[in-house]
Parts: C-alpha cells; structure tokens; sequence
C-alpha cells in the first residue's frame, strides 16, 4: 500500500470520495427548508399576477393558492371534463377560457354536476350569459393531455390546458397560463368544486436525505474499493512467491 502506484490511486479515490462527499452537502442543503411558506398562506387571496405568469410551471408552493382574477368569457369555449370526482362522487366539471388581458387566457374550472345533461345546459346558459366575469378560486397546476378513447375522441378525462387549448377559439398569438384556476364558487345551477386547502408540506425533503445518504455510501466504496484492489494484488504477489518457493524446494 506504500508503493507509488497505490498512493497514487489511493489520492484518486480521496479526489473522488471529495466530490461524492461535495454532492452529499449539496443534496442536504436542499433536504431542509430554512425559510418554509408561513401556515394558512395559501388561503390568503392573491392576485393572478403575483402567483404565476403565462407560459411558466406553478411553484410548488403556490400549489393550491387562493387567486382572484377577472375577464371575459369567450363564447363557445365552454367544454366539458370528464372524470372529475366532488367528495367521492363522479361527475363532470364545465370549464372556460377566460380572457384575462389582450392575448392572454386561463383555462378555468367553473363548476361540476354528476350529471351529464346539467352540464350541457350549463354550456348552454355560459354561453348566453354575461361575457364579463370575476373568479376567485385555487390556481392548481395541468395535470397533462390523456389520450382520448376510442368511440368518443372528443372526450376529455383529464383538467388540461394543452387539451383545452386545442379546441378554444381565437389563439392565435395566445399567451396561456400553464396551470387551470378552479373557481370557489360555481354559476349556470353547477355546483360548487370541492378544493380544500392543501396539506401543510413538511421542511424536510426526505427524498434529497435519502440522495445525500447514496453519496456517502459511494465516498466510503470509493475508499473500500481502493483497500480491495491492494489487498487483491498483496495476496496475488504472496501466492507467486508462495508458488515460487514450492518450486524452488521440489527443485
């Protein structure tokens, strides 16, 4: 273990168990939450604005968040999500493009029936209603495209805004909001969407501890493998003396 050759891949290893050791800290910076969201924030009514902006992802910590926001309706934009359960009942939820300013829209959740035949008359009265409108409710993020079944391609099963967005009107140079915005209070005889608050989320990421625990545990193999190697070379060179030896006496 003194000779050159095995100090040398002995200071390889400290070089590699120093950068496993480097991505250990870095994933434990980033297990524990030193300044986490104050309790009830989200319950706390926020412009759209300040949540989120068009085009980007929802922060994780606005999961949830209370927003208030106002725009038009834009008619014949009023479609219809499958699959949507309100305290463990299936229905269906009415959705809405909203016009929020010139050339940028929000999908919005407006309201849900277990009923089929509601829901389509609640299209019926969006449409003939009063365009303006003033929504208060959850900004949740897009839960993504599904693909559609096979006898009805016009179904939707999943509250996405990439889906939604291929059948509203008017888009072209459209800025969207990636997440859907689920309305607190619901219009047209739909009821109202059971969104209770989210979970408080804990400080600790326990998935990046587990990370940090991984890096730790290569450190140490970068270490037991180089004692290994040498070990292996030290028992291989006293076998050959060892045979040599025999050899040497049969001689």
């Amino acid at each position: 273990m003194l000779r050159g050759r095995w100090i040398g891949m002995l200071v390889l290893c400290l070089v590699v168990a120093g950068v496993f050791a480097w991505l250990g800290q870095w994933q434990l910076e980033r297990a524990i939450d030193t300044d986490p969201p104050p309790a009830g924030v989200t319950e706390q009514v926020r412009p759209l604005t300040d949540a989120v902006e068009p085009g980007e992802y929802l922060p994780e910590p606005l999961v949830g968040q209370k927003v208030e926001t106002s725009g038009t309706w834009i008619r014949d934009d009023f479609l219809i999500v499958s699959s949507r359960f309100n305290d463990g009942v299936e229905g269906y939820w009415v959705t809405g493009q909203l016009r929020v300013a010139d050339r940028t829209s929000i999908a919005v959740a407006i309201g849900w029936t277990s009923d089929r035949e509601i829901a389509d008359a609640a299209v019926e009265k969006l449409n003939a209603g009063d365009a303006e409108a003033s929504i208060t409710g959850r900004i949740i993020s897009d839960e993504g495209p599904s693909v559609p079944p096979r006898d009805d391609p016009q179904r939707m099963d999943r509250m996405s805004t990439a889906a939604l967005l291929s059948h509203w009107h008017d888009v072209e140079d459209l800025d969207v909001y990636r997440p859907y915005l689920a309305s607190s209070t619901a219009t047209a005889g739909l009821t109202d969407i059971s969104s209770p608050a989210p979970e408080e989320q804990s400080p600790v990421n326990w998935l990046n501890i587990f990370y940090a625990a991984e890096w730790a545990i290569f450190a140490g193999f970068a270490f037991y493998l180089w004692y290994r190697l040498a070990k292996d070379a030290w028992e291989r060179e006293v076998e050959e003396f060892e045979d040599a030896h025999a050899a040497g006496d049969t001689a």
